[in-house]
């Protein structure tokens, strides 16, 4: 498979994207980004796997490593206190490099730690999940969960490099696989209706995992957010499209719990949810709304809420969210596949429509 390098450019804070297969295993390939002393933090899930290929593809650099407990329901600053407690056991100082060898979770919080540590220390990517490989691994964003919501609590900043090694996906488990193609699906709604058709033709080939397809997702994927995070970095402005279907997302799993639903499984529903308000704002029709829910149930994800989550559950958590401002609640809608707007002046009688629509649903289950 040919490998393929994105660049975020950020001017001097620009880094690469590498795709491709056995990364992992190329002899100083992840040194050439990092510093005098690593510290790699993972999970019980990941190290197994792949810690010692990382850990041997370091050479003779001085190195650590964290294993946390594996799961979103660990994504809080207890956990996050583990490699801060790593960090300062072994002596790391403003010089070090910490290493995220993990999908989203693991990457959000080894960034905090990064970002946070000393007032902030350069930190690498290597993402393990095809979600975390399009998504979380991609733009700075840093966070921990809060029992009233979730990513609460964090900071943006950016790694030094991200490693996409398409070879880690084999070991990656169906539900997780599935999980990742809902944030794939998100760029096609979002920005490139050509890519929505793609995927809607190629979507048999990446439940087979078939590598050209994944690595052809995978790498638009990463072009389309690159582009988002070069324009907007501090998400001021176009970057909050990126969370189309995550206010409603976000709500059912903190309402569930975390880690019951998965990221993409929530953003999936999400999305079906914000098409749906998307239509009765008069955005867009209802084969539109169809479109989009076929696909994410071809990719074999959920297209309703859970029937626990109702609608005094999800106003409790949007009106959470971070993307309130002033007490207004941003809603990314779809103007037409290819096409999303942020909103903030949209009825509010159609979020309530929208909630006791998908209420009733449930009911009827």
């Amino acid at each position: 498979m040919t490998s393929h390098t994105v660049e975020i450019n950020l001017g001097s804070r620009s880094y690469p994207i590498l795709i491709g297969e056995n990364l992992l295993e190329q002899a100083g390939l992840i040194n050439t980004h990092t510093s005098s002393k690593v510290m790699v933090v993972t999970n019980e899930t990941v190290a197994p796997l792949y810690l010692q290929k990382v850990l041997d593809a370091l050479g003779n650099t001085p190195k650590s490593s964290v294993v946390l407990p594996d799961g979103e329901a660990f994504k809080n600053l207890e956990t996050l206190d583990t490699i801060y407690d790593g960090l300062l056991r072994e002596g790391f100082d403003r010089g070090c490099t910490i290493i995220a060898l993990g999908g989203g979770v693991i990457g959000d919080m080894a960034g905090f730690a990064a970002a946070s540590y000393q007032r902030g220390v350069r930190f690498i990517q290597i993402p393990t999940t095809l979600l975390a490989q399009v998504d979380s691994s991609v733009g700075g964003k840093t966070a921990v969960n809060h029992p009233l919501g979730k990513n609460m609590i964090g900071a943006f900043h950016q790694p030094v490099a991200v490693y996409a090694d398409m070879s880690v996906l084999g070991t990656l488990p169906d539900r997780e696989f599935k999980a990742g193609l809902a944030e794939i699906i998100k760029y096609g709604f979002i920005i490139d209706k050509t890519f929505f058709g793609w995927l809607e033709k190629n979507i048999g080939e990446l439940l087979a995992r078939n590598s050209s397809a994944i690595a052809q997702a995978v790498k638009r994927s990463c072009e389309i957010k690159a582009d988002v995070v070069a324009a907007d970095e501090f998400e001021r402005g176009q970057r909050a499209l990126l969370n189309f279907g995550h206010t409603f997302g976000h709500a059912i799993e903190a309402g569930m719990g975390y880690g019951n639903w998965l990221h993409g499984e929530a953003i999936s529903a999400g999305m079906v949810m914000a098409l749906d308000m998307s239509h009765r704002c008069g955005l867009i029709d209802q084969s539109v709304c169809r479109r989009g829910s076929d696909l994410l149930a071809a990719a074999g994800l959920p297209v309703l809420p859970p029937p626990q989550i109702n609608k005094s559950t999800f106003l409790q958590y949007m009106l959470r969210d971070k993307k309130v401002i002033d007490g207004s609640l941003r809603l990314i809608l779809l103007d037409s596949i290819g096409q999303a707007i942020v909103s903030d002046n949209f009825d509010p009688e159609m979020l309530h429509a929208t909630l006791e629509h998908f209420d009733a649903q449930a009911a009827d289950i």
